[in-house]
């Protein structure tokens, strides 16, 4: 789910003085990125768009450069709609009524809801999140939808709270490229998965190699940005983790604009960044665990 405010002043004091040292170091990455979303959790989707501290305020990245319009989808919820995507998985998981969805950094709620809608009461939701001001928002949605069967455990993408061969299909939504150690979060990906079953990810990835500027910026981390990884790198990531039938289901450029890059390049840098063909991509890729992978096997993550 994607992850556009700005710091509070003091934090963000803080990571200039001491930037190079966070962003090599996972544990102030995930400290960054659960204060940011416990910030973002105690504020509707209007206040996080028009709030110094918001998604659009004060020249962070705008989520709406990255996200897709949910409000047409079958179980829509607005109070659960934090505008913090870059997709709909959903759109692409093949769900089907029945079906157990594990729904990996589920924020408030809003892709769980909208794959309930297409499971059914037949089947289960739970969503995943470390965030705890976002698993009690996420629930009280659920309450309020008065929902039995869409469940929310806080827990880490890299150290899943579920048992292994327990999800038909595992979607996620612009917050695997937030997690440090992402090919532990592919290996618990594969773990949860039923064999033969699969997942639907929308993420951000790079092709070619952005500025220095960018990739030490602590707050264009925690907005998706320099937290992604090339497409090649993250699709390989995958493969090795086990993972057959590796598609990419949609891809869309991203164009940060010119008044965000200015708080991170000089004019130079913008020009260069322009000119150097690199891309920043948001893509939805489709993976499937064998049906003959067993929890030991070779990328499996879970002996």
């Amino acid at each position: 789910m994607l992850h556009f405010l700005l710091l509070t002043e003091q934090l963000f004091t803080y990571l200039i003085t001491k930037k190079c040292k966070i962003m090599n170091n996972p544990d102030e990455l995930k400290k960054i990125v659960k204060d940011k979303y416990g910030e973002i959790a105690l504020q509707s989707k209007e206040q996080n768009e028009a709030s110094c501290c918001g998604a659009t305020g004060c020249g962070t990245v705008d989520y709406a450069i990255f996200a897709d319009n949910y409000t047409t989808l079958e179980g829509y919820n607005p109070d659960a709609d934090l505008g913090l995507g870059c997709g709909l998985p959903t759109e692409f998981a093949q769900i089907k009524p029945g079906d157990t969805v594990v729904d990996l950094g589920s924020g408030a709620g809003n892709d769980c809801f909208v794959a309930r809608a297409i499971t059914g009461e037949s089947g289960k939701v739970i969503g995943i999140d470390m965030t705890e001001a976002m698993i009690a928002k996420a629930r009280a949605n659920a309450d309020k939808l008065g929902f039995n069967n869409v469940e929310f455990r806080q827990g880490e993408i890299e150290d899943i709270p579920l048992a292994s061969n327990r999800a038909d299909v595992v979607i996620s939504n612009c917050v695997l490229n937030l997690v440090p150690d992402k090919r532990k979060a592919f290996a618990e990906t594969f773990r949860v998965l039923k064999p033969d079953w699969h997942f639907s990810i929308s993420d951000v990835v790079l092709i070619g190699e952005l500025p220095a500027g960018l990739v030490n910026a602590a707050e264009m981390y925690a907005g998706c940005v320099s937290g992604a990884i090339q497409k090649d790198e993250y699709l390989q990531l995958i493969r090795e983790n086990g993972f057959e039938n590796v598609t990419v289901q949609k891809e869309k450029v991203i164009q940060v604009p010119d008044e965000i890059l200015q708080d991170y390049l000089d004019t130079e840098g913008i020009r260069q960044f322009r000119e150097s063909n690199t891309g920043i991509f948001s893509i939805t890729v489709y993976g499937q665990k064998p049906a003959s992978a067993s929890c030991c096997e070779p990328g499996a993550g879970c002996c």
